[in-house]
């Protein structure tokens, strides 16, 4: 069933992905499949965004591409020097939340302008 989506998403044009929150190894799974989805997220976790040290594992954008003709997304915790990073390790798409005061994680934070700081990240990533 799993390797049917992608033909389904494909015949709906809309995009297939799967999310690789929690996952070491990201290449050891699509390897699996008998197709891969259009689009890999890296994804870094809540927990994961206010431990030190826990970053999201670009090593394995390169690893990706070398395989798969997938675009990689950068998920969790994604704030514009993260987005920078992102874009300079080949990610294609950069996932950004827009954060409410008071919360220890990172993004575009609400009570600034949103809009603005949206146009400082096109900006970072173009």
């Amino acid at each position: 069933m799993r390797q049917e989506r992608r033909q389904v998403c494909e015949e709906l044009d809309t995009e297939s992905m799967i999310d690789m929150l929690g996952v070491p190894d990201p290449l050891k799974v699509l390897m699996r499949l008998k197709r891969p989805p259009r689009v890999v997220v890296l994804h870094r976790g809540r927990d994961e965004e206010t431990t030190r040290g826990k970053v999201i594992q670009y090593r394995h954008i390169n690893r990706l591409h070398s395989k798969f003709d997938v675009l990689v997304s950068a998920a969790g915790g994604v704030d514009l020097r993260e987005a920078r990073s992102a874009i300079f390790n080949g990610a294609n798409i950069v996932v950004v939340n827009v954060i409410s005061p008071g919360r220890p994680w990172q993004g575009i934070p609400s009570t600034g302008d949103v809009g603005e700081m949206a146009k400082e990240f096109l900006a970072t990533i173009e």
